[in-house]
Formats: C-alpha cells, sequence, structure tokens
C-alpha cells in the first residue's frame, strides 16, 4: 500500500498559500470558510436547556424548573428575552404553556398538576424560543416527564405488565404477563380479568381469565396480520369485587411487537474496495430502544469475513476489508434467538473516504483513503478538511491528492468539549466524507458544597457553595435540587441533564438511549461507546451544501425582546390610518401607554409586560373619526406539534415502576384533611344532536363524549378537543381532525366532519366558539343512517352542542348596541408571562412537638434556582430537611458567564 504523511495546513496559516491555489481552486478554501461564518454571524444557534426539581411526579405536585438560554459556546444568550416551556400529553397536545421572561440566559418557572387537567400518564416538556423555531423543531429541548396517581384510596391496584412474542411465517403471537397489587404489595387472587386488543373501534381479540395465587394472569392472542399489533392497544379490566367499581388499564402494544431494524453505518460514508473500513450498527426493536444482537458478514460465495457483538445498548462496531465485486450480507441473531440477514451497502471501486481514531487522549488521528481508480482518476486534485463545531470552524486545510493514503495527527487542543463534524470536502465544496467525533477535555466547572456529612430530621441545612474555574473563582447562575432520594430512586444514565443536553443531544436529530450514560462516570469503555453512537447518529444541524450553495433559512420569526401586542388600524372600509393614535389599556396592572401607526397603520406596543390570563384593551377612540375606525390585533402562533422523539423512553408499567414514589404521595396526601368541593347545580335539559333535523339519522349513542366538566378552565375549544376528544386525531399539516385509527394506518383521505348548533363548518370555527357555551361534545366514528359523510366525503362527525340559553326580555336597538363590541376598541388575552412562585421553605425552629403534628413527607426538600456566585465564586443557602431519613442528593447544574457548565451531585445522610 501507498502511504504517505498527510501535510495540512492549518487554519492559522492557511491564508498563505490561498495564492498558490486560488487560480485552479472553483472554490477556494477561504472563501468556505468566510461563508461558514457569515451563516453563523447571521443565523445564531440558541439551545434550551431546563433543570427540574426531580425525574417524575404525581398528579397534584408541582413541577419546578429553570430554563437555561444559551447561544454560540454556551454562553448565557441576549438574543431571546423570551423562553417557551410546553407541556404535552402522549396524545401530543399541549396541556400546559409557560412564556417565561429571560433575564441574563436564564428563566425560571412551575408548573401545577391539578387532579381536573392531569391524569396518570407519559408527558414530555419542550423547550424554546421564538428564534429557535425558524430551524428544525427536532433541535427543541425535550424530555419525557412520568406523572403517576395515587389513583381512588379506596380502591388501590398497582399493575404490572410484560410481554413476550414470537413470530412463525406471517403470524405473530403475544402474551402479556399481568400481576396485580394492591399498595401495600399483597396480590389480587381469584379475580376476574377481562381483555380485549382494540384498534381504536375494531376489536382484534378478547377473552377472559382469572389471577392466581400470585395475582398473575396471562393473556395469549395471535395475529396473522403483525402490523396491526403495532397500532392496538390491551385493554384490561379487573373485577375487585362486586360492590366496587373495576380497574380498566389500557397498555400499548407497539412495545410487544416483534420487528427490529438493523442498520449499517460505513465510516465516513462509503465501503471502498480494497480498503479496510469500520462499520458501526445499530439494532432497535419496535419499542425504538436499542436491542442487544451478535452476527456474522458473509460474502456472496457464503464465506464468513467479520463477526460482531453489539457493545452497548444495540450498537457495535466492526472491521471489514471489502473486495472489489464482492456483496456482503450480515446475518444477525437477536436476543430471543430468531435471525435475520441485512445487505449491506454497495461497495465502490472509485471512492475516498475520512476515517478519524479518537482513542488518543491528546490528539485526533485522521486518515483520507482511496483506492486505485480514484487516485488515478483525480491524481493531483485538491480536498479540503475542515472541522467545526457549532457553526464555528476550528481547523482547516487543504492538499493535493497524490497517495492512497494521507495521515494526521490533529492536537484536541484547537477543539471545545463537544461534538465537531469533520468533513473532507472537493474542491468545489461538495462534502465527499464525513465523520462526528465527540472530544471530551474534562473541563467542567470544579464545583465544592461545604457542608456536614450527616443531619437529623427536620435539622438546619446550610450549604455553602464554591464554583471556580479550574482555581480560578467565577461568578455564574445556578440552580439546586435536594431531594429524598430514599423516595424518589432513579438510575442517573436515563437522565437529561445540562452535559448531556447542551453538549449532545442538542446537536443530533434522533432519539439518543441513556443520554446521561456517557457523562456518569466517564471511563474509557463509555467513551468508546460514545464514538460508535457518533457513527450511528446519522442526522446534524450544519449542511455545507446549502453553506457553499448560500441557502439560507427563510426568517419568520424574530428574536423576541419582550412581549409585544401589534396590528393594524384601519377605517371601516378597510383603508388603513397613518399617524393614527392607539391607547392600550392593562385594567389589573393600572398601566396605560400609547402609541401612533406608522404610514401603512401598523402599530405595535413594545415590551409590554403583564402576567397570563390579563385582559388588555386597544382603543382608537382618541383620534378625530374615531368612531369611524377598526382595530386589528395580529394574532399569536405556536410552533406546530410533532409526535415525540422521546415516546421510547415512556414507562408502560407507571404504577409499579413509581410504586415508592406514589406509596410517599399517598401518605402524604392522607395527611392534609383536604376536604372535597362540592357543588349544587340545578338540573338542566341535556342537549344532544337529536335535537337537530340535519343530523337525524346518526346512531342515537355516541361513540365517545366529552361534557362540560371535562372543558372547565378550557379557553378554546379547538385545542382543548385535541386532548379530550377520544376516537380521533388532531393532524397539524392540515388542521383537521381524523379517525384515529385510519389516521395511525396513514390514511388521511377523508377527515372528520364538524358540526356547532346542527350546522357543518370548518374545524377551526371551533377556536371561534366559547367553551363556557357548550354543554358536550359528541363524537361519531361513522355516520350511521344520516349519509352525511358520504355527502360531504368525510369519515366520522363530532357535534359540538350549545347549552340552550334561557329566554330573555326584550330590549331596545339603542341597549343592544351598547352591549355589542365596538370596532375601534378590541379586549384581548393573549398570553403573558407565566405566574410564577417560590419554593416553599418550611422552617423548624423548635423541636418536633410530643402533640400531634403532620409528618414531613416532601420529596424535594429544597428547590433555588436562583444562586449566583459572586466574584469570589461563592453562594450560601439554608433550608430544613424533612421527616423522611436515608440518602438527600443534591443536584446543581448552571453556567458561569463565558458558558462554561457545572454538574455536581452532593449527597447526605439524615438519620
Amino acid at each position: 500500500m501507498i502511504l504517505k504523511k498527510l501535510t495540512l495546513t492549518a487554519l492559522l496559516i492557511v491564508t498563505a498559500v490561498f495564492a498558490v491555489f486560488a487560480q485552479d481552486d472553483t472554490i477556494p478554501l477561504r472563501t468556505i470558510i468566510e461563508k461558514t461564518a457569515k451563516y453563523t454571524a447571521n443565523f445564531p444557534t440558541e439551545k434550551v436547556y431546563v433543570h427540574f426539581d426531580k425525574p417524575y411526579y404525581a398528579v397534584g405536585d408541582t413541577i419546578w424548573l429553570k430554563a437555561y438560554v444559551t447561544i454560540y459556546n454556551h454562553q448565557p444568550s441576549g438574543l431571546s428575552k423570551i423562553v417557551y416551556v410546553d407541556l404535552i400529553n402522549s396524545r401530543d397536545s399541549v396541556v400546559q404553556q409557560l412564556r417565561l421572561p429571560v433575564v441574563n440566559g436564564t428563566a425560571w418557572g412551575n408548573i401545577t398538576l391539578p387532579q381536573l387537567t392531569f391524569q396518570e400518564g407519559n408527558y414530555h416538556v419542550r423547550a424554546y424560543t421564538n428564534w429557535m423555531r425558524n430551524f428544525d423543531a427536532a433541535y427543541f429541548f425535550s424530555k419525557n416527564i412520568t406523572i403517576g396517581s395515587v389513583g381512588d384510596v379506596t380502591n388501590p391496584v398497582n399493575t404490572h405488565i410484560s410481554f413476550t412474542n414470537a413470530l412463525q411465517n406471517t403470524s405473530e403471537s403475544i402474551t402479556a404477563h399481568l400481576t396485580y397489587k394492591d399498595q401495600d404489595g399483597l396480590p389480587y387472587i381469584n379475580r376476574r380479568v377481562t381483555w380485549k386488543v382494540q384498534n381504536d373501534d375494531e376489536t382484534i381479540a378478547k377473552g377472559k381469565g382469572i389471577t392466581d395465587g400470585k395475582g398473575n394472569v396471562d393473556i395469549s392472542f395471535t395475529s396473522d396480520k403483525p402490523s396491526v399489533f403495532g397500532a392496538s392497544d390491551l385493554v384490561t379490566e379487573l373485577e375487585l369485587s362486586y360492590k366496587l367499581k373495576t380497574i380498566v388499564n389500557s397498555f400499548p402494544l407497539k412495545t410487544a411487537s416483534i420487528p427490529v431494524d438493523v442498520q449499517f453505518f460505513p465510516e465516513g460514508g462509503d465501503m471502498l474496495s480494497n480498503v479496510t473500513s469500520k462499520i458501526a450498527f445499530k439494532a432497535i426493536s419496535s419499542n425504538g430502544l436499542g436491542v442487544d444482537v451478535k452476527g456474522t458478514v458473509t460474502d456472496d460465495a457464503n464465506n464468513v469475513v467479520a463477526e460482531f457483538t453489539s457493545q452497548h445498548i444495540g450498537m457495535g462496531v466492526f472491521t471489514l476489508l471489502p473486495k472489489s465485486g464482492k456483496l456482503y450480507k450480515a446475518t444477525v441473531t437477536f436476543p430471543d434467538g430468531t435471525k435475520n440477514s441485512y445487505d449491506l451497502p454497495r461497495v465502490l471501486d472509485e471512492g475516498i473516504n475520512l476515517t478519524v481514531n479518537n482513542n488518543n487522549p491528546d490528539s485526533l488521528n485522521l486518515k483520507i483513503s482511496s483506492n486505485p481508480d480514484f487516485l488515478q482518476k483525480f491524481l493531483n486534485t485538491k480536498f479540503y478538511i475542515i472541522i467545526q463545531g457549532g457553526g464555528n470552524v476550528y481547523y482547516a486545510a487543504q492538499t493535493a491528492l497524490q497517495s492512497l493514503v494521507y495521515t494526521a495527527s490533529i492536537p484536541k487542543s484547537k477543539f471545545p468539549t463537544g461534538i465537531i463534524q469533520v468533513t473532507l470536502l472537493s474542491s468545489e465544496g461538495d462534502p465527499l466524507s464525513e465523520r462526528l467525533v465527540f472530544i471530551q477535555h474534562n473541563d467542567l466547572l470544579n464545583v465544592a458544597i461545604n457542608t456536614a456529612p450527616t443531619y437529623t430530621t427536620r435539622q438546619h441545612v446550610r450549604m455553602n457553595l464554591s464554583v471556580k474555574n479550574k482555581d480560578v473563582p467565577v461568578a455564574g447562575t445556578f440552580s439546586l435540587s435536594v431531594i429524598d432520594e430514599t423516595k424518589v430512586p432513579y438510575n442517573e444514565d436515563n437522565e437529561t441533564t445540562i452535559l448531556s443536553s447542551l453538549l449532545l443531544t442538542s446537536d443530533l436529530k434522533g432519539f439518543i438511549e441513556k443520554p446521561n450514560y456517557y457523562f456518569n462516570h466517564v471511563d474509557a469503555t463509555r467513551l468508546a461507546d460514545l464514538d460508535v453512537l457518533m457513527m450511528t447518529q446519522g442526522f446534524r444541524r450544519f449542511n455545507y451544501y446549502d453553506i457553499v450553495a448560500d441557502k439560507t433559512p427563510s426568517i419568520f420569526n424574530l428574536p423576541e425582546q419582550g412581549i409585544d401586542v401589534a396590528g393594524t388600524l384601519r377605517t371601516l372600509s378597510g383603508v388603513p390610518v397613518p399617524r393614527g393614535n392607539l391607547h392600550l389599556i392593562i385594567p389589573d396592572k393600572i398601566f396605560a401607554t400609547d402609541v401612533t401607526s406608522d404610514y401603512s397603520g401598523n402599530f405595535r406596543f413594545s415590551n409590554v409586560v403583564f402576567q397570563d390570563s390579563s385582559q388588555l384593551i386597544v382603543s382608537a377612540k382618541n383620534n378625530p373619526n374615531g368612531k369611524y375606525m377598526m382595530v386589528m390585533v395580529n394574532g399569536e402562533t405556536a410552533p406546530g406539534l410533532t409526535k415525540n422523539i422521546n415516546a421510547p423512553e415512556n414507562v408502560v408499567n407507571i404504577d409499579s415502576t413509581l410504586s415508592t414514589y406514589l406509596q410517599n404521595n399517598k401518605k402524604q396526601y392522607a395527611t392534609q384533611h383536604v376536604l372535597k368541593e362540592v357543588v349544587i347545580k340545578a338540573e338542566a335539559v341535556k342537549v344532544s344532536h337529536a335535537d337537530y333535523p340535519a343530523l337525524s339519522g346518526l346512531n342515537q349513542q355516541a361513540d365517545h363524549e366529552v361534557n362540560a366538566n371535562q372543558l372547565t378552565g378550557c379557553n378554546d375549544l379547538l385545542e382543548c378537543l385535541k386532548v379530550t376528544a377520544f376516537g380521533v386525531t388532531y393532524n397539524t399539516d392540515d388542521g383537521e381532525f381524523y379517525i384515529t385509527r385510519d389516521f395511525n394506518q396513514g390514511n388521511k383521505s377523508q377527515h372528520v366532519q364538524v358540526y356547532a348548533n346542527g350546522m357543518p363548518v370548518e374545524t377551526n370555527f371551533l377556536s371561534t366558539i366559547d367553551p363556557k357555551t357548550v354543554d358536550n361534545v359528541e363524537i361519531f366514528l361513522n355516520d350511521g343512517l344520516s349519509g352525511i359523510n358520504k355527502m360531504t366525503d368525510t369519515k366520522g362527525i363530532i357535534v359540538v352542542n350549545v347549552k340552550k340559553m334561557p329566554k330573555g326580555e326584550k330590549i331596545s336597538i339603542a341597549d343592544l348596541k351598547k352591549m355589542l363590541p365596538q370596532q375601534n376598541e378590541v379586549t384581548i388575552s393573549p398570553m403573558g408571562y407565566a405566574k410564577t412562585r417560590d419554593f416553599y421553605v418550611p422552617k423548624y425552629l423548635v423541636p418536633k412537638s410530643s402533640t400531634y403534628s403532620p409528618p414531613d413527607l416532601r420529596t424535594t426538600v429544597y428547590w433555588n434556582p436562583k444562586i449566583v456566585t459572586d466574584k469570589t465564586g461563592k453562594a450560601t443557602f439554608d433550608f430544613y430537611n424533612a421527616d423522611g431519613k436515608g440518602t438527600y442528593k443534591a443536584v446543581l447544574e448552571g453556567l458561569d458567564f463565558d458558558g462554561n457548565i457545572a454538574r455536581y451531585i452532593y449527597t447526605y445522610k439524615v438519620e
């Protein structure tokens, strides 16, 4: 083999050689660097990370959080002054949204989880700025939040389910193993369980069973259409006794379905003939999680040329020397003994590839390999290497191709901690080969917490914090959570942390399993696993094709410096009013201000400060001929909802997985003596579709119904129905509802027809209906004998029934005009800043009384999002322990003002 040391001209001196190569280069290297720098300057990358007080919650809890908004190398962002935090349910509908003011790159808030709004399930949080909406939503912050429930205290049941499956020809069999126990861990014995496998409104299988002496029951079902299970649910019903209600559970079967996807990724992108290649692979089960596999690679003569075994959650790497004209196939063996074969990428007889060895702690070892045909064709052709991270070019070089193999060693000191992108480009600026690499410098801020190693319950705790960058004290902003780890057990590898977010997941698309595994107790094994992840996670932010072609993203959302209320002032005939006077009033703040419209009639009140649910009045009355003007306020937009990228981490057995935490919550709420609210209402006549002749022929009973109680607190009927309307799914792409079963199977040819007050309306009309006036909403999955769907070419019907208004007295036309809204004055309720409160810290100044005193069963013992170290790098804070004994864990996260990251875990004992 021809071997030559690669002579690279580093970025710092690359300009010295431009004069030599500029005449021949189609695009000089300097031009690509300049275009990259221009793109990064014009379209800076903001990131958001959210620190939570604990990893999971229960209905009735409060979520405490702090958001960090960064730019460039994790420095606190001054670009955006508002951050949005959305809490989204498992049906991909927003159930809570916060708009938080950003100060020095940080914001904090809280989300309460009341029983009327929340139920047990898997939720996820996304966080973003308005500026981030201009780019791919895949880079929004995202984290799963599991919310449990203590349930009905008179009827508590813990359910645990697991699956085994088998595939024979085209038939798939699944056995579900269920265990029913009470809150004390005692099994429900000899109890009847009825079950069905449900695909929306279609029952695929059903049956009955009896729990055994350990509370177990097995349920088996088979289908010759295996794909149907992936979109179905197993619905079970446990009968406790004839006097008590049954317990119903629903389990998605997606996690039980057999199919496994295995992908192979040659390092650098291609397999070249007669060039030894590293081939990375990733095996993913139907639930999206990695599954460990092993296998062999054979050529088309059935010779075994390589063997492989996964090293971490389905990922691994092996070496192969491809031969010209050969075809290669991998035979993979799965944990259950089944096998499948996959074709490896085609071998290229003409190509060039870039590979990187990241094993040396001090340097990156690059190798550029080509085969003879490519070398002969492109002899003396110039190529570029660019290494960038976050759009910042840290290294660039160029060379002429004169050998089959080039090598180079580059000091890692040139690069920051995090992901860098090493790209080989042609002289035309086309990327030819690429490799992601993670640089680990172990340069976290040096954090120390000084306090006693052991305490007693309810004892006063004073923590002294010291933060340094190496040995130099630094000022920074931090958040600290102290939890009773005995009551909140969890695996640190599974956590989303400031390290895994800012350094890893924020720069990659796709689901990353156990993200904190790569930062928790880093050693050689975990670094090797991280390197394999870099080879298999094939999506990233930065694209040189767009940079070279001067292709820039369309900017529709500007960075927000505050809340703006904008609109247009027009005459009643629609003509813009220039230089018109606009008056803004916020009654609950006793605040007023004025602006003047521009020559196009546009107006804007900038940096308006008000809390969520506040009413704002915008008036144009103070104008000559003001009564002939109308005020039009611009509406607010929100990013579209997408499927939860972290759905593979959803917890199936919430009540058993969170049993320790939920048991404590049950005791905690039992001591609070909260009286249930009793509301006395006069009996009202229920409104239904039968009241409207146009809907005659529909089934007498709707398939699903949303009653008025479910709409309590609802401000937008359309948004609320996205959450509460069962049997149908809202499609954000076209703004229509579809039958869920059809939607999951990709059938979007016929949407659901919406009726309001017996009249057909567009789906977006729902947003104009006041939810307080709605009696109920009926959902029909078919149109019965009405013929409505055939007439409108739709499928399914949503009927909104508005309450019948009592008959009133006649009023004069003059009085009626006074009641109607005036067009020259509008009252709006835009989303304001979320109301936030401070974490309550009890003070135990005297010993616990011998008389009755409610036990302090807090799980989050202390939460402080406002820690700021001074120039000496120090801060002090105080709190009191709860009554729980065991290990208390303090987790500190944050940044100094230069963008250096801190994450520190401190534990102490409470005896």
